[in-house]
């Protein structure tokens, strides 16, 4: 009788079977606790980084002989941190985004343990920590995006999951929405800008590891907002030309940022060649010195990520007029140095920089002015102008000026891709790909003969 029963229901059978197949629910269990893991060390890095800064900040801003100390301080901590990356955790250079890009695109796993591993993932935690340590102009959330990424692909390698792609993608998603605690923008950000050639079958992926991923988060810090809650918005349609102005601003300086950064990193590639060591670090040293002598001529304000300035900004206070001058710089010089670190924050800094003198010219208000400027900015750097948007709007709790937003960061985006016709992320992770393929060749022995004859 209950074989009768069991056999006239066969979708009660077939389910039976999956969950009692231990090749079924030991991938999604791995898959979970992969996700909640992503969401508890997203935590624990972005207070480590805070602690970080604070010391930093401590050490350095009291004035007297101590205001002088990121002149030593500043260049040591590049140093060590490029001989670090250099001799014990290669891969982890930069932001961490173009390393996840490529791995999606690299079909060896081997070729893809180069960039994404739970070595990786503490090497990108220590060295970002260290550079913050030092007063580098450079943000967690990228790394942690690398850090997502290598964990939930180690979780792919313990579970036996095939799937590797759409957990790289998952991973990434969930690493920027704990980072910022925006579940949306994590989504938009795998569509638009890790994905390119989203696949739908990744939805309930980067879904599930986004809300696991956020979940742990909140359970952590509780439901935040990144920069607080602000009430700016637009009153009269004078400001439209604010739109406008931050939006083609944004857009030149973003779009300016990204072409030198890629012009300068293609031509350090080949400058490092003879020697690569001796001339990562002091090249590494030299931009450590420019960030120091920078922050000092900011009187600290361009060193760390530059939070507290975008926070400021929000809440209606006007930045020094070049500060967005400043920032740049410093940022520019912290990412072709070498060392580990991102650039989603200082970018954010930078734009509310923008927007607050943009504000002041103007004579409009400074909180949207600099949410309008973050927007503009951060879209013509990255090219990703929904992500933007989204980020911005999740970050601030702002949800008056959507229409505002999406326009400066259209603009800002249409403008960057006048200029620069290469997205930043995509690029660079073009140049670790073809890392990839000259190991391939040399380990080939087509490779060997060649490398003999």
């Amino acid at each position: 009788m209950a074989a009768r029963k069991t056999n006239r229901f066969p979708v009660v059978r077939r389910s039976r079977a999956m969950w009692t197949s231990r090749r079924v629910w030991l991938p999604r269990l791995v898959f979970w606790v992969g996700a909640i893991c992503i969401g508890v060390i997203s935590v624990v890095f972005a207070q480590l980084a805070d602690l970080a800064q604070h010391l930093f900040h401590s050490a350095t801003g009291a004035g007297g002989w101590r205001a002088a100390l990121p002149l030593a301080i500043t260049p040591a901590g590049f140093m060590l941190c490029a001989w670090m990356a250099y001799a014990w955790f290669p891969g982890t250079q930069g932001s961490g985004i173009p390393q996840a890009i490529a791995a999606r695109y690299l079909r060896d796993d081997e070729d893809r343990r180069q960039i994404l591993s739970l070595r990786h993932v503490a090497g990108k935690i220590l060295l970002t920590v260290m550079g913050l340590l030092s007063g580098a102009s450079i943000g967690r959330e990228g790394p942690t995006i690398q850090v997502g990424a290598s964990l939930m692909l180690q979780a792919a390698r313990w579970g036996g999951m095939a799937q590797a792609r759409g957990l790289i993608l998952a991973g990434s998603a969930a690493g920027i929405a704990a980072a910022f605690n925006t579940p949306l923008a994590g989504i938009v950000f795998a569509i638009e800008e890790m994905g390119r050639s989203y696949q739908a079958r990744t939805n309930g992926l980067v879904l599930s590891a986004v809300i696991l991923a956020g979940l742990a988060s909140i359970a952590l810090v509780g439901n935040y907002s990144y920069f607080g809650v602000t009430d700016a918005r637009m009153s009269s349609h004078a400001d439209w030309a604010m739109v406008a102005a931050c939006g083609v601003a944004g857009g030149l300086l973003g779009s300016g940022f990204s072409w030198s950064a890629l012009r300068a990193m293609r031509r350090i590639r080949r400058w490092v060649q003879p020697d690569p060591l001796r001339r990562t670090i002091a090249l590494a040293g030299a931009c450590g010195l420019g960030v120091a002598l920078i922050g000092l001529a900011s009187g600290g304000q361009t060193f760390g990520t530059g939070y507290e300035q975008a926070r400021s900004a929000i809440e209606g206070n006007a930045l020094p007029a070049f500060f967005f001058v400043e920032k740049l710089a410093a940022g520019l010089l912290s990412m072709i140095s070498g060392i580990p670190g991102g650039i989603f924050a200082p970018s954010l800094s930078v734009g509310a920089g923008v927007g607050s003198t943009i504000g002041l010219l103007l004579g409009t208000d400074i909180a949207l002015a600099a949410l309008l400027g973050m927007a503009g900015y951060f879209a013509g750097v990255v090219q990703a102008p929904m992500t933007a948007f989204v980020i911005i709007l999740e970050m601030t709790g702002n949800h008056d000026n959507v229409i505002p937003l999406m326009a400066s960061a259209m603009l800002g985006y249409g403008t960057s891709r006048m200029i620069s016709r290469e997205p930043l992320y995509h690029a660079m992770s073009r140049l670790i790909i073809a890392d990839a393929l000259r190991r391939k060749r040399s380990r080939s022995p087509e490779g060997d003969a060649q490398e003999t004859g």
